[in-house]
């Protein structure tokens, strides 16, 4: 999959793989990052489900305004499955 990123995408790619762990990413930021994968939707028990062509992945619950860790962790293994990291170009 090639996914092609602006530069609003890039700077949330950073976020997610910055270190230390960044605990200021807004989901309203990385909904629109996914949304270049494919259709995201929040299913009926409020979880973050991304459909795209090789499958599905849920991404946790969006009951609060920023990322866990361990959502952090999830886009960024997610991400790297797709090619991306934090060493996107500008």
């Amino acid at each position: 999959m090639s996914i092609k990123l602006d530069h609003t995408h890039r700077l949330i790619v950073q976020k997610l793989f910055g270190h230390p762990l960044n605990h200021n990413i807004k989901w309203v930021d990385v909904c629109t990052l996914l949304g270049r994968f494919g259709d995201l939707h929040e299913s009926h028990n409020r979880n973050w489900v991304l459909t795209f062509e090789g499958g599905t992945v849920s991404f946790g619950s969006a009951r609060e305004r920023d990322l866990t860790e361990d959502q952090v962790m999830r886009l960024r293994h997610f991400l790297i499955e797709q090619g991306i990291t934090g060493r996107v170009a500008a």
